[in-house]
């Protein structure tokens, strides 16, 4: 089950990087968009469901020009994949790039997406997944 994991997660960000939205398709009814894990974040802890994730979304988007994400790696990690991704864009307010890598620990129930927890340290999410940062348990897709 757990590559299949990998490829639900993989077939949801190619949709959102094709459109630039995230779509319910891949998401389970109950689905919760996480941001309580990611070290220091000063604004709402956690957003509900596909309105929600496509708040999230917008409110991070529109901050930044020339907003560019990738995905690095996802790896398999039984229940949850591993994504490790970075992004690149530039301040609207202050003109400032951003340019980092950070994480998301996505958990896929019944062919679904149906919590994603966000790192702002890859490293802090493969702990989060059990796999440790180098753990031989860690398998990439």
């Amino acid at each position: 089950m757990s590559a299949e994991n990998v490829d639900i997660v993989r077939r949801a960000y190619q949709r959102f990087l094709e459109t630039g939205e995230p779509t319910g398709e891949f998401m389970a009814p109950g689905f919760v968009w996480d941001m309580s894990t990611f070290r220091n974040w000063p604004e709402q802890q956690t957003y509900k469901g596909l309105a929600g994730t496509r708040q999230f979304l917008s409110d991070w988007t529109s901050a930044w020009e020339d907003w560019r994400l990738e995905v690095k790696e996802l790896v398999d990690a039984g229940e949850d994949v591993v994504a490790i991704v970075h992004q690149s864009g530039r301040s609207k307010a202050t003109g400032l790039p951003v340019d980092m890598d950070f994480a998301q620990v996505w958990t896929v129930r019944d062919g679904k997406e149906s919590y994603m927890r966000m790192y702002a340290d890859p490293g802090e999410a493969l702990e989060a997944a059990g796999l440790g940062q180098t753990g031989s348990s860690r398998q990439r897709r």
